[in-house]
Parts: structure tokens; C-alpha cells; sequence
């Protein structure tokens, strides 16, 4: 059974340690935890958990990967928070690409570049699902980027019409792409995914029966496929709050519910593994003709499965696998910096990355719904700029080996004050 449940957290004198304390206050095994609120008493944690017969997650052989003399950034896009910029529909591409301008490799969580018929897929963008972003970021995995792919594409049950957009979709990706899917997997009973809600108002999600997702999946690893593509409709989407969306004022509610399902996928197998909407949305009142810009490459789309399919050809896996062929390794020490919301960095890698000293740049533009800032956290190397322009600029400057400091005015004298005090000032 898959549950959300949300926790209190006291503060703590120094926040390395605050990972290992709120998995501590867990309850069962996690999927994916966020902190939504911070404060000068504590901290409140979201989390969804497997409870109950929790598949067991797959052992990764945890290895430290020497510098490999690449530069690479994780730019984090929390899903289902309201973020200004890549909460929508692959509206986070141009600042993504950007980023990988400034690095030999941008690490991103697959829902900054997703639009449904539109991705825009840079050589040096690393795909990565959030449950193998958050073990690579703990140091507890490496990133190995093969140069294509297996794809096992496992579909809900669904009418008729409905799986004839999704094959005709895997088609088109095959014909136009060259992306190999392998096999796919049409279910007999449905999966269930449902949107659901935190008291904090970030979206999530819930699986009625994760038993037919993980057998599906199963299926399709035993059949050779190296990485999973999962489509269904999702369920309980508040048709208000959804329209709301693309009039461009309210959070994307399937977000959440697309990383339960990823993240347990991942978890179980090893393997990457995203999402897609089977069909993207049904008529909705009060959605205007035209939407707002972010959610286009969405309102266009009938299916969400195309950028899905096209991301995981070159999604990392967390291992090296016989007969997958490898462009680059990615590990831990190779990471200058984390790069997320100024409001959300309650997550694992920005936490994680404050642990290791690691620069973690926040970006004050990308508004979300959330609260939790650096001071609020009392993290310390946090820099916080205004704009992905800057960010990009501040990640060059680290690349290069530059103080931030002396790229910025006023520069303050050193050896003032001892002059003074010598009387020579």
C-alpha cells in the first residue's frame, strides 16, 4: 500500500544532520520526502511510503567514482509545488539549456523538460528520475549515460481509442527518433493512479494497485527492457484547479502522482523510469482557447507519452549493465553545483549538497508555493541570485575556479581594520 503522511521535525543545531533525521521519523519505507514548511521551531516533512509488503529496494553497489575531470550541475524543478518556471509543461528547457552551456553536463529531473509532443533533448542533458537523483546526490549511486536505451512501455487498460494514441505515439518515435522500445505490456486490470494533496498544498499521488505496475514492470525487465515508460490516466484531477493551471495560476496536479509512480518503479528495478498522461485532458470549463505559454506544448498534445519515450533513451542508469554501450560516467565529486527555487530547498539533493559543502545556487525568479528558504533551514553555502541568467553566470565563475565574491561589488578591503587599529587609517 502507498500512503502520504506528513511529519514534525524539531529543529536542529546543525542542518547535515537533518537528513538522517527525518528518514529516522519515518514510519515506512519512503518513495519520495520533501520538507513543505520551515521554521525557528522545526520543520514539517511530506513524504510518501510503502507500508504494508513494501517491495525491497534494489541494492546499488556503492562505489566512490574518482573526479573525472567533467563539471556537472543538478537544477532541481520540484514537480507539483507551483514553480514559476518548469512547473508546466517542459517550460524549464531554455533555462536547462542554458545551464548545460555553462557545464559539461546539467543533471535535471525529467519534469523540467517534459511537454508531451515536445522536448528538446540537449547531448549533454542527463534525464533523471527523481528517486535515482536523489541516491546519486547522497553519493550513494553513479550516473552511467548509455548512448540508447531498451524502452518497455507499460500501458493502463484502457478503450480503444485510447491505446490507438499511445501505439500510434510509440510509432512515431521509432520511425522519427530511431528509439528502440523492445516490448510493452497492456494491462489487465487498471493501475489506478490517483492526484492527491498535502496539507501543504504541493501535489502528490497515490497507486490503488501498485501489484499490477510491478508485475507489468517485471515482465518487461525480464524481456531485456533497461528502462521503463509508464502511461495512465490519472485520476481525481480537480477540474477547477486543473483549468486554473493553464490559465497559469495554479500548480500542475498530476506532477505528484507521476513521481510515486517513477520513484517506486526505479526503487524496485534499478533501472530509470517516467510517466506520461495517456490522454493529456478532457474539455474543461473555463479553460481559455488560448493557454498560458507554459502549459502550450501540454494543451496540444492529445497523449503525454512522446517526450517521455524520447527522454529515456539516454536516461542514466544507476549501474553499469552488460550490452548497454556508455558515452560518460557522472559521479558525485564531478557536481560544482545544486541550483533550485530559493523556496524550495527542503529537498535531498540541496541537502544533501549542503552536507558535502557544495555550492548550492538559489534561484529567487522560480517562485513555488513553498516556504522553505535558506535562512529558514540555516544551510549554509547557499548563494542566492535573481535569475537562471545569473545562476548560469555564477556556475561558469565556479567552473573557472573564481571567488563569487570578487565578481561582485562593492569587494570589500581586507587589512582594514588591523590598520586602524594601527593608527594608519
Amino acid at each position: 500500500m502507498i500512503i502520504n503522511r506528513s511529519y514534525e521535525i524539531s529543529a536542529l543545531p546543525d542542518s547535515r544532520d537533518l537528513i538522517a533525521e527525518i528518514e529516522r521519523a519515518h514510519i515506512g519505507e519512503t518513495l519520495r520526502w520533501f520538507i513543505s514548511a520551515a521554521g525557528p521551531g522545526g520543520y514539517r516533512v511530506d513524504a510518501t511510503e510503502c507500508t504494508d509488503q513494501a517491495p525491497p529496494a534494489r541494492n546499488l553497489p556503492v562505489r566512490t567514482q574518482p573526479p573525472s575531470g567533467k563539471t556537472a550541475v543538478i537544477s532541481l524543478i520540484p514537480t507539483g509545488i507551483g514553480c514559476s518556471i518548469g512547473g508546466y509543461a517542459g517550460d524549464a528547457g531554455p533555462v536547462t539549456s542554458l545551464l548545460a552551456a555553462s557545464a559539461d553536463f546539467v543533471i535535471t529531473n525529467p519534469n523540467a523538460v517534459n511537454a508531451s509532443n515536445f522536448i528538446g533533448p540537449e547531448r549533454d542533458m542527463v534525464y533523471t528520475e527523481g528517486y535515482s537523483l536523489d541516491q546519486f546526490s547522497r553519493g550513494e549511486a553513479t550516473l552511467f549515460i548509455p548512448r540508447a536505451n531498451k524502452i518497455g512501455v507499460i500501458v493502463e487498460r484502457a478503450d480503444d481509442s485510447a491505446l490507438a494514441e499511445v501505439f500510434n505515439v510509440i510509432n512515431a518515435v521509432r520511425a522519427v527518433h530511431g528509439v528502440e522500445i523492445i516490448d510493452y505490456v497492456v494491462t489487465e486490470e487498471p493501475i489506478g493512479t490517483r492526484c492527491t494533496r498535502h496539507a501543504s498544498g504541493a501535489y502528490t499521488g497515490q497507486i490503488d494497485n501498485p501489484g499490477v505496475l510491478l508485475a507489468a514492470a517485471r515482465q518487461l525487465v525480464a524481456a531485456g527492457a533497461t528502462a521503463l515508460a509508464v502511461t495512465t490516466n490519472v485520476q481525481d484531477l480537480p477540474a477547477g484547479e486543473y483549468a486554473d493551471h493553464f490559465a497559469g495560476r495554479h500548480p500542475n496536479p498530476v506532477g505528484g502522482a507521476e513521481a510515486v509512480l517513477s520513484h517506486l518503479l526505479t526503487r524496485t528495478f534499478g533501472i530509470p523510469a517516467a510517466h506520461a498522461p495517456m490522454i493529456n485532458f478532457e474539455a474543461l470549463p473555463g479553460v481559455p482557447a488560448v493557454v498560458d505559454a507554459r502549459g502550450a506544448g501540454e494543451f496540444v498534445s492529445a497523449s503525454g507519452l512522446a517526450c517521455v519515450l524520447m527522454g529515456l533513451r539516454n536516461a542514466p542508469q544507476l549501474e553499469s549493465r552488460p550490452g548497454l554501450g556508455y558515452k560518460a560516467v557522472v559521479g558525485i565529486n564531478d557536481v560544482i553545483a545544486v541550483i533550485a527555487p530559493a523556496t524550495a530547498l527542503g529537498s535531498v539533493p540541496v541537502l544533501a549538497a549542503a552536507r558535502r559543502g557544495t555550492p548550492v545556487i538559489a534561484v529567487a525568479a522560480n517562485t513555488t508555493l513553498l516556504d522553505v528558504t535558506a535562512s529558514a533551514l540555516r544551510l549554509p553555502n547557499v548563494v542566492e541570485v535573481g535569475g537562471y541568467l545569473e545562476a548560469a553566470g555564477a556556475v561558469l565563475a565556479i567552473r573557472r575556479g573564481l571567488s563569487l565574491e570578487s565578481v561582485g561589488r562593492p569587494l570589500a578591503s581586507l587589512g582594514l581594520k588591523e590598520h586602524a587599529l594601527l593608527g594608519d587609517a
